[in-house]
């Protein structure tokens, strides 16, 4: 059982509120109904603050799943089953905790009266603003299989997209912290036996060392930081990481750091395409499904993944409000270069705005295939020439004070 708050009129038109205890919105609207009232809206009353609360901010739905939810959900409206029916089916089949809880209510607010636009209003979490206003269009039309065949097709390109680069980032993520960590033991753990070495040989032969050579000076003070002070440097990292987060969520830090990764040598051209097929595709997908192409134009640019992008978007914005072309403001902003304004210039001029985006997408998702290939292949040697200057330098900073020792000695 669930607590719920309600609106509600009578046949008079005398407006009503309140709280009921029942295990779903349906039958809370059926209990208003025995009493006489016209249920006006039923929402589930915010629970007290819970332990799981904290960790469920940090869950998201995976775009396959969503993808896969959209194209059966399609399938089910389509061979003419109910829509009730429909997603009591599909919560059955999701293995998705929080997919499963996000149908469970959008099929209770249906069943209480709401349309499926304003049922998934109730869970921005999992049903974001594109998906919704694609939705919308589809619903208003009475076509919502297309419109949620279109956001599957959407969800399965972006989900390749960051599949994509994702498993081509993930060996050199993996070498990096496994390089560090390696440093990390070799420093700690290894350097203090060869320092100890040192002090028993300078105690056997009194006055035969000398002054430690720069490169052993800078070993030994790195494993006394490590060992002694470590600490200090894991609380360091953490309040730098932390600071560093909480500038990028801010909207100065956001776009700041934006405009950064793309001046970044090779990664920022990456990060450019990545976002323009981001952009290009979440715009044709928009067009096609008959959201308006102002609310398209801000969809678009809020979910391309880029302040700068986003920035550019306004501009455009502005530009067909008062009248104005897609394209002609675009010019002015980089960030899109000569190819992509000019194929969406050809597109608002013939009237296929929607394929030539969608030839746009299609172009910057093979180039970020071939562009993270390229930089993986060169990402490797240098890791390995990196890594072993580092054990170098450290095996080198070792044994030079004993072969000073040795030779002083004879």
């Amino acid at each position: 059982m669930a607590g719920f708050s309600f609106r509600a009129v009578d046949v008079a038109g005398v407006p009503s509120r309140g709280e009921i205890e029942a295990a779903s919105k349906a039958q809370v609207s059926e209990q208003l109904r025995q009493r006489g009232l016209i249920v006006l809206d039923v929402s589930e009353r915010r629970e007290a603050f819970r332990l799981e609360s904290i960790f469920q901010r940090f869950k998201s739905v995976k775009l396959r799943n969503l993808s896969v939810f959209s194209r059966q959900f399609a399938t089910l409206i389509a061979a003419g089953m109910p829509m009730l029916r429909s997603l009591n089916t599909l919560e059955e089949q999701t293995d998705d905790e929080m997919l499963k809880g996000a149908i469970a209510g959008v099929r209770d607010d249906i069943e209480a009266g709401s349309s499926v636009t304003a049922a998934m209003e109730r869970h921005p979490g999992v049903f974001d603003s594109l998906y919704r206003s694609m939705v919308n269009a589809g619903e208003g039309a009475g076509r919502l299989e297309e419109a949620l065949d279109r956001i599957a097709h959407q969800l399965e390109k972006l989900d390749a997209l960051r599949r994509q680069v994702k498993s081509a980032m993930t060996y050199p993520a993996v070498v990096i912290v496994l390089a560090i960590l390696v440093m990390t033991l070799v420093v700690g753990l290894i350097v203090p036996v060869f320092i100890g070495i040192f002090e028993e040989l300078e105690a056997d032969y009194p006055g035969s060392g000398a002054e430690l050579p720069w490169m052993t000076q800078i070993t030994v003070a790195a494993s006394n930081v490590v060992t002694g002070s470590w600490y200090i440097l894991l609380g360091g990292l953490a309040a730098g990481s932390y600071g560093f987060l909480r500038w990028k969520k801010t909207e100065r830090g956001r776009h700041r750091w934006d405009r950064i990764k793309l001046r970044i040598p090779r990664i920022g051209d990456i990060v450019q395409k990545v976002a323009l097929a981001r952009w290009s595709r979440t715009f044709a997908g928009t067009v096609s499904s008959g959201v308006p192409i102002l609310q398209a134009i801000s969809i678009s640019g809020e979910t391309a993944g880029n302040a700068v992008i986003e920035e550019a978007m306004e501009d455009v914005y502005t530009s067909v409000k008062r009248g104005g072309s897609i394209s002609a403001p675009m010019k002015a902003h980089s960030v899109f270069p000569p190819m992509v304004t000019h194929m969406t210039s050809v597109g608002e001029d013939s009237g296929q705005l929607e394929t030539m985006l969608e030839k746009i997408a299609d172009f910057y998702e093979a180039e970020v295939d071939a562009k993270v290939k390229a930089l993986t292949a060169i990402l490797e040697p240098l890791m390995i020439c990196f890594v072993g200057g580092i054990v170098g330098f450290i095996v080198i900073s070792m044994y030079m004070p004993m072969f000073e020792l040795y030779d002083k000695i004879r």
